[in-house]
């Protein structure tokens, strides 16, 4: 037990490691920027953007996964009665029974309602296991997709606006204008981080923003989501406006801001097949208390 436990706790303190890298990174970033450059006529819009790039981050990194409601769970009787059963065509019947008074219309590739049988619930649309991205060591999911977006988008901004300005000093180095101080060292590796930043982040940025205009998860993207009538990759878009304000909320001046003004709960979702009168799934759903860690899972599976 004691050796199991060690290696989980170092497991855990592992997953941190790209974290940490990052914000040294950042640190290193400012110091360079600020101590070291002191570009005073960049400096106010660079803080603007290092302010919205953490705070986009570390909401993205605490925000925690949502759970199932406990709607989703089988009634005591039914959930006997399915432990019981061996036939698993009587499994089934039994879940599309429980199934008929819930939000929910995805199916497994063969027909079948999704049942987790390690939590014993019904998952929920789009609701998977998690799997956790490195870069926020954290489940991107439906409480804290907007904020990954943002934090990919205020990075991408933040390494803009130093290649921008730092262009002008890097010149200077290759042609020996700058003085021979160890600044210009910081200036080298300011605009070659910088540079490789960007180019890895809005990569990212443009495949999740496509997503977010097809209103798709990763897993989505690579495998489309089966309904009654067959799998269907565009089930749950709505029109780009719509998939958009699906995300970021029905009003523009918190699109920007790392708060939470996504549409929906995380539990039931309106798809083009069928319209879900949200008061109607409201009632049938009970207030999340607990249970197995489960979520919409935004981040590729690695």
């Amino acid at each position: 037990m004691a050796p199991s436990h060690a290696l989980r706790c170092c497991k855990r303190a592992l997953n941190w490691v790209p974290v940490l890298f990052i914000n040294l990174v950042v640190g290193w970033s400012y110091y360079a920027y600020v101590v070291e450059l002191c570009v005073f006529s960049y400096l106010v819009i660079f803080h603007i953007f290092l302010a919205m790039f953490i705070w986009a981050y570390w909401k993205t990194i605490w925000s925690k996964p949502a759970n199932p409601s406990k709607a989703f769970s089988l009634p005591r009787a039914e959930k006997e009665l399915y432990e019981r059963e061996e036939r698993a065509e009587a499994q089934l019947e039994i879940l599309k029974k429980v199934a008929r008074n819930l939000p929910v219309y995805t199916r497994t590739a063969g027909g079948a309602i999704r049942y987790c049988d390690f939590c014993q619930v019904i998952k929920p649309d789009r609701c998977h296991h998690c799997s956790t991205c490195e870069m926020v060591n954290n489940c991107v999911g439906f409480s804290n997709y907007k904020y990954f977006v943002l934090f990919l988008s205020y990075a991408s901004l933040y390494c803009v606006v130093i290649c921008a300005t730092v262009i002008q000093y890097f010149i200077k180095f290759w042609t020996k204008q700058l003085p021979d101080t160890h600044a210009k060292f910081h200036i080298l590796f300011l605009f070659f981080v910088a540079a490789l930043f960007f180019i890895s982040i809005v990569s990212l940025l443009g495949y999740h923003l496509w997503l977010v205009g097809k209103n798709r998860t990763t897993i989505e993207a690579f495998r489309a989501p089966f309904f009654t009538n067959g799998p269907d990759k565009s089930g749950f878009s709505l029109g780009f406006s719509r998939n958009v304000a699906e995300v970021f909320g029905d009003q523009a001046k918190y699109w920007f801001f790392p708060v939470f003004s996504s549409q929906g709960d995380g539990h039931s979702f309106v798809t083009r097949l069928v319209q879900i009168d949200p008061e109607q799934a409201n009632s049938v759903l009970q207030p999340n208390d607990g249970g197995q860690t489960v979520s919409v899972t935004i981040e590729k599976e690695q």
